[in-house]
């Protein structure tokens, strides 16, 4: 297999093992898309973590597979990358993506799938598909400029140039930057953190953002209004409300 997941305290590692460079041929986008869907239906699973090993997130797609699609066959298959990518973006739990070295083309695309991203200072992000006479076509001119903002998203998309994790912060493009050799451990940390929270009250605040996102004010306030309500009939909020009054914020144990 070339993604695996990995269970511990509540938080689903998904780690990419396609060596040498983890490049995202078809077999992987497909496992990624069952694997995305295992950690969404799955209790255990709370929090997500992303992450290529040490060295590297993705280098990008599998170009020697490309190569050989013609226009029909890139028809059939382009809806089904788009879906597997989508696939972890729709997972209602909180997603981090732990970059290391490259993340390119796909890999940028997926990062960009994950909720926040932590980069190590080695870590070097683009989307370089125009040097291929192409566009992003896993989700990268949709989410990037909704990350970063149209401007910003055309310079890296039409030049095809490579940020260093110092400018990918600056753009917005990653949360925060830290060591290369600790980019697991504070991406499983963060993880692990939110794994503790409210489970149906976070799928409620990211689903209102990210319909937001994706819809008009209006429709995007009816979304965050019905899950508001509807939050006051779990066990959560009855817990968050009892321990907010008798013991202080920020003490509530949720379950």
């Amino acid at each position: 297999m070339t993604v695996h997941l990995e269970v511990a305290d509540g938080v689903g590692t998904l780690r990419l093992d396609r060596p040498p460079m983890n490049a995202l041929d078809v077999a992987t986008q497909d496992r990624l898309k069952e694997l995305a869907e295992e950690v969404t239906r799955r209790e255990d699973v709370r929090a997500v973590v992303i992450h290529g090993g040490e060295k590297v997130f993705a280098a990008g797609a599998d170009i020697k597979e490309m190569q050989v699609m013609d226009h029909a066959a890139m028809i059939l298959r382009a809806r089904a990358l788009q879906d597997s990518f989508t696939a972890v973006a729709r997972i209602p739990k909180p997603v981090v993506a732990a970059v290391t070295g490259y993340a390119l083309g796909g890999g940028c695309e997926l990062a960009l799938c994950a909720d926040f991203r932590i980069a190590g200072d080695n870590a070097r992000l683009g989307q370089p598909e125009i040097l291929l006479g192409l566009i992003p076509g896993a989700g990268g001119t949709q989410r990037l400029s909704r990350l970063i903002g149209p401007s910003k998203a055309k310079d890296l998309i039409f030049t095809g140039r490579q940020v260093k994790a110092d400018e990918a912060l600056t753009l917005g493009l990653v949360d925060r930057v830290v060591p290369a050799a600790e980019v697991y451990e504070q991406a499983h940390a963060w993880a692990a953190r939110l794994a503790k929270g409210p489970a149906i009250a976070l799928r409620a605040a990211k689903e209102a953002i990210d319909t937001g996102l994706e819809t008009d004010i209006e429709t995007g306030l009816a979304v965050e209004r019905n899950w508001f309500a509807g939050l006051f009939a779990t066990e959560d909020r009855e817990r968050g409300m009892r321990s907010f009054v008798e013991e202080g914020p920020g003490k509530a144990k949720f379950l």
